[in-house]
C-alpha cells in the first residue's frame, strides 16, 4: 500500500494529516502547466532596491555571513529592528533581549506558537488566515479557534462580541494578522483597543503579524498592538523584509517582544532552523535605515498597482473588496454567476489564462469562504495589464 507502513500507520502523523500540498503549489504548478499569469501566490516579480541587494553582494564579498550568524541574528540587523520600531511606533526594544531573527515571518510563527503552547491550549485566529497559521497550531499540538471575518460595506470586519464569547479558560493565546492577509482588512484603532482589554482582561498572550505594515492605503493606519496599554508584555510582534522590501527569497523575519518571550521564542527556534540568510541579515538592516521616502514610494506604486487590478476586476465581473493593506485582492464570485472558489480557480487558467487563489482553503468553515478569490497584484504593471485584459472574457 503506496503511504503505508506494515502496520498500516500513515508514515505523515496525524497532526498534519489534514493539511498535504499547499494551494499555492499546486496553483503554481497549474499556472506552469497552463502558461497562465500566475496571481496567486504573493511573491513580487522584481527585486527591490538596488542599494540593499548591492549590500547583500558586500557583505557577501566581506565574508560577513558566510559562517553561522549569532543565534539571535546578528547585531546590526537586531540593532536596525529595534531602531525602527522606535522611530516608527515609539516602542522601546533593547537588541540584545528583546529582538529574535528568523528564517522569514513563516518561522517566527512556527516558533512563537510552539514555544508559547502546551497541548490543548486554544489559539483564537481570525479566518480566513494564513495557511501556516493552522498548521503550526496543529504541530505545536494546540487547538484553533476561528473567528470570521465577514463582509460588508466593502470591507471584511471583526464581530467584537464573537471574538469575545471565543475566549474560554483553555484560551491561552490569540494570533491576530493586520494588515490582513487574505481580505487586506486593516485593524481599526477601536478594534485594537478592545482586543487589548480582551488580552488583558483575559491574561492572553497576543502573538501578532505585522508583516505588511509598510503596505496601508487610503485612510487606513497600521498601530501594533504592544503599543497599547497593557500588551508590550504580552506581545509578541512578527516583522518580515520579504514583505517591506520585496526579497521574499532573502527569508528575514523578526520578532520583538518582552525578554521573557522573547528567550521562549528562541528556545523554540534554535532547534528549527537554528540560524539562517547571514549575508541577508546584514543587508536588511541597512535596508530598514531607508528614508521614509522609500516607504513612502513603495506605498504608492503598490496602491497604483491595487487600483488597476482592482477596476479590471470589476470590469469583468467580480465583486471587489479594495484592500486597505497587504498586496492581495478578495473578489466574490457569485457577481459571475460562480459559486464554489476552488472548481472556479482550477477552471480559470484554461478559460482565462490566470491564476488565483480560492480563499476557502483559509478557513475551517469552508462555506464561508466557498464564493472568495483571491488575486495578488505586487506584478509588473504590464503584467497586470495583460491579466486585467484576459479576464474580460469572463465578462462575456
Amino acid at each position: 500500500m503506496t503511504g503505508m507502513t506494515s502496520s498500516a500507520r500513515p508514515f505523515l502523523n496525524r497532526r498534519l494529516a489534514e493539511f498535504g500540498t499547499t494551494i499555492f503549489a499546486e496553483m503554481s504548478a497549474l499556472a506552469v502547466r497552463t502558461g497562465a499569469i500566475n496571481l496567486g501566490q504573493g511573491f513580487p516579480d522584481t527585486d527591490g532596491p538596488e542599494q540593499v541587494r548591492e549590500a547583500a553582494v558586500r557583505a557577501l564579498r566581506d565574508g560577513r555571513g558566510n559562517q553561522y550568524p549569532p543565534g539571535p541574528g546578528v547585531p546590526e540587523l537586531r540593532t536596525a529592528v529595534a531602531a525602527h520600531q522606535l522611530r516608527r511606533y515609539g516602542l522601546s526594544y533593547d537588541p540584545e533581549t528583546e529582538v529574535l531573527v528568523t528564517a522569514g515571518a513563516t518561522e517566527a510563527i512556527a516558533a512563537s506558537l510552539l514555544a508559547l503552547l502546551e497541548p490543548g491550549d486554544e489559539v483564537i485566529a481570525f479566518e480566513p488566515y494564513y495557511d501556516s497559521y493552522a498548521a503550526c497550531i496543529a504541530m505545536a499540538g494546540g487547538t484553533r479557534v476561528p473567528v470570521t471575518l465577514r463582509p460588508g460595506d466593502g470591507s471584511f470586519r471583526l464581530d467584537l462580541d464573537e471574538l469575545r464569547d471565543a475566549v474560554t479558560d483553555r484560551t491561552r493565546l490569540l494570533l491576530i494578522n493586520t494588515p490582513h492577509n487574505p481580505t487586506g482588512t486593516v485593524l481599526t484603532r477601536e478594534e485594537l483597543t478592545a482586543i487589548a482589554e480582551l488580552a488583558v482582561e483575559r491574561d492572553l498572550l497576543v502573538v501578532t503579524d505585522e508583516v505588511y505594515e509598510h503596505l496601508v492605503f487610503d485612510e487606513a493606519e497600521h498601530v501594533p498592538l504592544a503599543t497599547f496599554p497593557g500588551m508590550r508584555e504580552r506581545t509578541v510582534t512578527i516583522g518580515s523584509a520579504g514583505k517591506s522590501f520585496s526579497f521574499t527569497g532573502w527569508k528575514v523575519g523578526w520578532v520583538t517582544a518582552a525578554a521573557g518571550l522573547v528567550a521562549a521564542v528562541r528556545s523554540a527556534k534554535q532547534f528549527l532552523t537554528y540560524v539562517s540568510s547571514g549575508p541577508f541579515q546584514y543587508a536588511v538592516a541597512e535596508a530598514l535605515a531607508l528614508p521614509d521616502s522609500y516607504f513612502a514610494s513603495f506605498r504608492a506604486d503598490m496602491l497604483a498597482r491595487r487600483d488597476l487590478l482592482a477596476a479590471g476586476l470589476e470590469e469583468a465581473g467580480f465583486t471587489v473588496f479594495r484592500p486597505a493593506g497587504t498586496y492581495f485582492i478578495t473578489t466574490d464570485i457569485r457577481s459571475l454567476g460562480e459559486a464554489d472558489g476552488f472548481t472556479f480557480c482550477r477552471t480559470l487558467p484554461e478559460r482565462a489564462g490566470v491564476v488565483a487563489i480560492p480563499n476557502g482553503v483559509f478557513y475551517d468553515h469552508r462555506e464561508e469562504g466557498a464564493p472568495f478569490v483571491r488575486f495578488a497584484f505586487c506584478k509588473q504593471t504590464d503584467v497586470l495589464e495583460e491579466a486585467v485584459s484576459r479576464l474580460k472574457a469572463l465578462a462575456g
